[in-house]
């Protein structure tokens, strides 16, 4: 495969700087477009270059002055679903605006590819059939989950209309090393942080709610085929087993080998009760191995964790 020229957005960020680290190795030349309002300066690989600003900016791609761009890997995003809630408007300015400002810009700069972080569980809503497939009816809960949807749709008229190919990844619940506590996605890193400062765990509800955790290795690998592979459309990122909260919780008592208290606080509202991602489809196609499964996952992470305060 050429060597490519690659804007990663949200490249500072958790998901984003692994998927820089990993096109980096292969010998692309990449850009890593990030406000840092969530990403930090520690994730970014010295050999990419950073574009700091806003995805809003229609300007901000004017910093790479002539050079021609073959693809987008679009990460960058208001992420937090109780803040789409709060400010729908907000959420759709960025996930929404941000993204086709930033779709047209990189298009007119001669991309070829667009690579769309999209979300299995915000975009088919409560489950109607376990696992979700990519048929599984799309009935978003949240603006945060409108957006995406409506991202892949604008990706969908650009790539009829414009020819501009593009891969919409849908995402299970990612972990692992650099994620960070802060929002509400991050349920094994806040974990991890309580369960290092001897915090009990907050379980809100009954905690047999269920997630399917899919390690970020995982999902780097998904990437890596959406740039080398000729595929088009979405595609979800998930291991296909659901894990409740209650278990979670389990697991991480093996893996600290730590006394670990619980507290239950109430049910949040709307709050989905099961969410799992068949991600067969990928697999099969770009020839993938099997996810790594959530306990040895886990355990890797808590000692990135731990590494990080001892």
């Amino acid at each position: 495969m050429r060597k490519l020229n690659i804007v990663v957005t949200g490249g500072a960020g958790f998901i984003g700087s692994h998927i820089v680290d990993a096109y980096l190795a292969l010998g692309h030349r990449v850009w890593v477009l990030d406000d840092l309002s969530s990403g930090s300066r520690e994730n970014l690989n010295g050999e990419a270059e950073l574009i700091e600003g806003d995805i809003r900016d229609g300007n901000i791609l004017d910093r790479l002055g002539s050079t021609r761009l073959d693809v987008l890997n679009h990460h960058a995003a208001q992420a937090d679903v109780r803040r789409s809630v709060s400010d729908p408007a907000f959420d759709a300015d960025v996930n929404i605006v941000g993204s086709l400002r930033l779709i047209q810009r990189v298009m007119e700069a001669g991309a070829h590819r667009v690579i769309f972080s999209s979300s299995g569980g915000a975009i088919y809503g409560e489950p109607v059939t376990f696992p979700q497939t990519e048929n599984h009816p799309l009935l978003p809960v949240s603006p945060y989950g409108c957006a995406k949807l409506a991202v892949e749709h604008y990706l969908d008229y650009y790539r009829l209309v414009h020819g501009l190919r593009s891969v919409s990844l849908r995402y299970a619940n990612v972990y692992g090393p650099r994620q960070n506590s802060r929002g509400e996605a991050g349920v094994v890193a806040i974990f991890s942080e309580r369960v290092l400062k001897g915090d009990p765990l907050i379980v809100n509800g009954s905690g047999e709610q269920t997630r399917d955790f899919v390690h970020v290795s995982d999902v780097v690998r998904a990437n890596v085929a959406a740039l080398e592979l000729d595929l088009d459309g979405s595609f979800n990122v998930g291991t296909g087993i659901e894990t409740t909260l209650n278990e979670v919780v389990e697991v991480f008592r093996n893996a600290s080998g730590r006394e670990i208290r619980v507290e239950h606080a109430e049910a949040r509202k709307g709050e989905q009760l099961r969410s799992v991602l068949d991600g067969t489809a990928l697999r099969e196609l770009a020839r993938l191995p099997e996810p790594l499964p959530f306990t040895s996952g886990l355990s890797e992470t808590f000692r990135w964790f731990e590494e990080r305060v001892s």
